[in-house]
């Protein structure tokens, strides 16, 4: 691999690292990659590839965070194709990592390009599948297998030592199936328990002969029994290493998260800190008589260190948000010797899958700043997969960490990922639950709200009066979540141009509110900030200004300054009527506020930024306005995608700028180009494009005029 990836020269640079579980395909492809990294690679992209999903998603990501022009979050195939493109073309080294391959036809049309120069890209394939499809002129498969007798002879020797008598080394290895996983797993056995090989192997043999493993046998040549064995093995012993009684308890949660990488925070946080505190040794009382037992952050990373030592986790202190990573037979067999437990096996499981969801949930910031948040999608994701059923209860319903992992897709201006992530927990709530359950009807909202944020605001509108008649049926008219739709109906029939319907819709809506909930709820205030948004959309601008004024003291007195509620009746205070410099003026402090809560690239920071831009052209600076568009415009793109809502309301924008500056024929040609894609996007009949529309005609008007 070495030799066919480093000859400096164009050459064949994908590898495909093919063979059985357990052979150590991903190890070698760690080294790999961590050696071309240290020799200056530029771009790695470590691909989970059992899934296309999971190819496209890492492409996609990969090609926002490199700040390519056509990275659209709502449209990850293009983005995952403008990754590709950027392989390409680009003169960066790279390397793209794609482990564990399962089916070849996921890798049609997403194969990067393979024969670049040396000093350009590189593909490394992991897989367990000898297919033809895998091969290929400009590919080159290196079969990994089980060691040779004299492999893992030297293997061994050199792990533990030339004190082994050779007999023994070989006896072991054959005990093993010469697997390189199960070899390294009874290395730090036998070395971390300072036992004699011959010792290791009579346990070895107790445990095989007695141990039948549950589910698919996917190894073969029992390989699967094997590893197995050694784990029990290796986790048996890691439990007695200090601090004792933690390292089953830690792998177990480990299981049920994500093998790519699993935050070291999920495992500290309160809910996971309590659940192992229950696994320790009986209480030793202290001096005043208190349970002196604790499990702290420095405990859980002790036990991590045990695990790591005993090769059952990699843990990496600097893999920021994927501190743990795991092979993926330990995480199947700690799952799966877990289930089979008799009598508690169900009920413990449960109780780690809640456990894991209540942690990932207590971790999760309000504000997505950094790549936290997807990885914690990622693991509620390997979580639900894993769970099964146990996240769903009739009685408590499904786990709030479910119902807070699909909509925060929206949150960072995925949008149309948004919309089928909450389809696909409806379904499912729909499944155990039936039409009527409170969560049945949560989920529906969810599906509504993001469709009318993602510019259909009719089939919202008309979403959420369904949504509405149901809530008040099987709910009530008093309860939350039934005040709550009225609020979105409201919101959507104004989005969709029924303003003063929806102003009068929130003045009746705030009284039972007010009512209900009280006048510092949350909910409460929520619907006073749509109340002055309506007013100022029916018209009545000085009225909106005073209600936000109003709502902003009540804001910073109950939420605090640095809420994103309250910021976002700071934005509606910017529109003061008749004053642009001032507007100017106070969006700019707000934004400054915004990229420092919020962080550059949220949705309502780019909001700010296209209002300040278009308040800065009314307040006469109209080529700095365009100027301001334009580099707003490439964020947009970038962060939201081509087709997002607010991407287009800024091409608009853009468009306007330009013929403000003076440019009539730019400002046509850009509202044509805008309009089409409005048209498409929205459709013909949505007030945004009739507003596009007839900003059209006004600038042709103009231009035949001039």
């Amino acid at each position: 691999m070495r030799v066919a990836a480093g000859a400096g020269e164009t050459v064949v640079l994908t590898q495909v690292l093919a063979g059985m579980g357990g052979v150590g395909k991903t190890q070698l492809a760690a080294a790999y990659a961590r050696r071309v990294w240290q020799q200056g690679v530029q771009v790695l992209v470590w691909v989970n590839a059992a899934t296309r999903d999971g190819i496209v998603s890492a492409y996609a990501d990969t090609a926002a965070r490199l700040g390519l022009p056509l990275a659209d979050r709502d449209d990850p195939e293009q983005a995952a194709r403008e990754f590709l493109v950027w392989a390409e073309t680009t003169g960066w080294p790279w390397l793209v990592v794609l482990d564990d391959v399962q089916r070849p036809k996921d890798l049609s049309g997403l194969w990067p390009p393979a024969a670049v120069s040396a000093a350009g890209g590189r593909v490394l394939v992991t897989t367990r599948l000898r297919e033809a499809a895998l091969a290929g002129a400009d590919r080159a498969t290196v079969g990994i297998g089980a060691f040779t007798e004299a492999e893992a002879r030297s293997y061994l020797a050199a792990k533990l030592g030339g004190q082994v008598p050779v007999a023994e080394l070989d006896g072991l290895a054959a005990d093993l199936g010469l697997l390189p996983l199960a070899l390294a797993q009874a290395a730090a056995y036998i070395s971390n328990a300072a036992i004699s090989c011959a010792a290791y192997r009579q346990r070895l043999a107790t445990r095989l002969l007695a141990h039948s493993v549950p589910g698919e046998d996917y190894l073969p040549d029992g390989h699967r029994r094997i590893v197995t064995v050694a784990w029990e093995l290796s986790i048996d012993h890691a439990g007695r290493v200090a601090p004792a009684g933690l390292a089953r308890a830690v792998l177990c949660l480990v299981s049920v998260l994500d093998p790519a990488g699993i935050p070291q925070s999920v495992l500290t946080s309160p809910p996971a800190l309590e659940y192992l505190t229950s696994y320790l040794p009986e209480p030793a009382a202290d001096a005043s008589g208190e349970d002196a037992r604790v499990v702290d952050e420095a405990v859980v990373d002790e036990v991590l260190r045990v695990l790591h030592r005993h090769s059952l986790i990699d843990h990496d202190r600097t893999a920021t948000h994927r501190e743990i990573r795991v092979h993926q037979l330990i995480h199947r067999a700690t799952r799966e010797n877990l289930i089979a437990l008799p009598e508690l096996g169900p009920h413990l499981f449960t109780e780690v899958a809640h456990t894991a969801a209540d942690a990932l949930l207590r971790i999760w910031p309000p504000v997505e700043r950094d790549q936290l948040g997807q990885v914690l999608r990622a693991n509620t994701s390997a979580l639900h997969k894993a769970s099964g059923t146990a996240l769903y209860s009739p009685d408590t319903g499904a786990h709030r960490a479910l119902f807070h992992a699909a909509p925060s897709l929206g949150d960072t201006g995925q949008v149309t990922a948004a919309i089928t992530a909450c389809t696909d927990l409806h379904a499912t709530c729909l499944q155990h639950f039936g039409s009527d359950h409170p969560d049945t009807l949560a989920s529906r909202h969810n599906v509504a709200r993001w469709r009318g944020r993602a510019g259909d605001v009719a089939g919202a509108a008309a979403a959420f009066e369904e949504l509405l008649a149901d809530c008040e049926r099987v709910l009530g008219p008093d309860h939350p979540h039934t005040l709550i739709t009225r609020g979105s109906w409201a919101y959507e029939r104004g989005q969709a141009g029924d303003a003063a319907g929806a102003a009068a819709a929130f003045e009746e809506l705030l009284a039972d509110c007010e009512r209900v909930l009280g006048p510092d709820h949350p909910h409460t205030l929520i619907t006073r900030a749509n109340r002055a948004a309506g007013r100022g959309r029916a018209g009545d601008a000085a009225g909106a200004v005073a209600a936000c004024e109003e709502l902003l003291a009540d804001h910073e007195r109950v939420l605090g300054p640095d809420h994103p509620d309250t910021l976002a009746t700071r934005y509606g205070l910017g529109g003061r009527a008749g004053d642009a410099a001032g507007a100017a003026a106070a969006l700019e402090e707000l934004l400054a506020d915004q990229k420092r809560v919020l962080g550059p690239d949220h949705p309502a920071t780019l909001i700010t930024r296209g209002n300040l831009a278009d308040f800065r052209g009314e307040a006469g600076d109209a080529v700095g306005a365009v100027a301001a568009f334009e580099e707003l415009l490439a964020d947009c793109e970038r962060v939201l995608g081509g087709d997002h809502p607010g991407t287009l309301i800024t091409r608009g924008n853009l468009a306007a700028g330009r013929g403000r500056a003076g440019d009539a024929a730019g400002a046509v040609a850009a509202y044509e180009e805008t309009l089409a894609d409005y048209e498409r996007v929205l459709g013909s009949d949505h007030p945004d494009t009739l507003t596009i529309r007839r900003n059209l005609a006004a600038w042709r008007e103009r231009l035949a005029g001039a």
